[in-house]
């Protein structure tokens, strides 16, 4: 009788539930991963291993990851087992194909990605046709994180942070507002100057300069009346109405990096958000 098969690397060799599907390894808390259901497709398994491999920085944002046959050899598994995990990954804007080229870690330097989180779109025409927003930087300074800050970011309140004031304009017009929190530590050394300097997009620049990539975000909105303080900034009367956008973002592990709450103009743009 031939000898079983080694257990795959990383992959858990549980028995077979009693309709041959494989029993999933729950994801560990150190990698920050919520537990995978008892019963999980083989690609979800392989998909939990990629993953790791990017949290672990085994591949930074704008590498290519190995081909799909030769991660079918690392994890012992079938090219379209593979083909799925990465088919997912994509879809969830952490890695890219490329034609010809190979599969790369998605990077907020990418055209499509960059605007990924920005969903203040023009009325009339599109957002390619507004152009790239004016930024204007009020402020950047380190202090000592409030409560409420600290602890939507897991900090202890009077951590250190970073807090940036900026302001974004479209076609020479103010539209947005944003006040950031940033944790102090990972974004040590970030500078008004820094910021000033750069003209890419600020999560492009926080990966390259600082190693910090955002892979999610959850948002708030409401409506609000324009004090005196954003009334000036951005050119418009006192108790003009606003949209309020709260963001909390998160990196690899599900960590929050980054509180941002923006303020929007919506005489002349809308807030759009695709639902699926």
């Amino acid at each position: 009788m031939p000898a079983p098969n080694p257990p795959t690397p990383g992959l858990t060799p549980e028995p077979s539930t009693p309709d041959g599907l494989p029993l999933a390894e729950a994801a560990s808390p150190e990698a920050g991963l919520p537990p995978t259901p008892a019963f999980s497709p083989l690609y979800q398994q392989i998909k939990t291993l990629i993953l790791r491999s990017l949290q672990a920085g085994e591949w930074k944002p704008g590498d290519m990851i190995p081909s799909e046959f030769e991660l079918a050899a690392r994890f012992r598994v079938s090219q379209g087992t593979v083909r799925k995990a990465i088919d997912e990954l994509a879809t969830d804007n952490l890695l890219v194909r490329r034609q010809g080229k190979g599969t790369f870690v998605a990077t907020h330097a990418e055209q499509h990605v960059q605007f990924r989180f920005l969903r203040l779109l023009p009325d009339a025409g599109t957002r390619d046709s507004q152009g790239p927003a004016e930024r204007r930087i009020i402020e950047c300074r380190r202090l000592r994180a409030p409560a409420e800050v600290a602890r939507q970011l897991s900090l202890r309140t009077g951590d250190a942070v970073i807090q940036v004031r900026r302001v974004l304009a479209f076609e020479g017009t103010p539209a947005i507002l944003e006040d950031l929190w940033l944790p102090g530590t990972p974004f040590k050394g970030l500078t008004q100057e820094t910021l000033a300097g750069d003209m890419g997009p600020m999560y492009a620049l926080f990966e390259t300069a600082f190693g910090v990539r955002m892979v999610r975000a959850q948002e708030k909105l409401k409506a609000v009346a324009a004090d005196a303080d954003a009334a000036s900034l951005l050119g418009i009367q006192p108790g003009h109405p606003l949209l309020s956008v709260e963001r909390l973002a998160f990196t690899y592990n599900d960590v929050p990096m980054e509180l941002r709450r923006g303020l929007y103009r919506t005489e002349t743009r809308h807030y759009f958000n695709e639902l699926s």
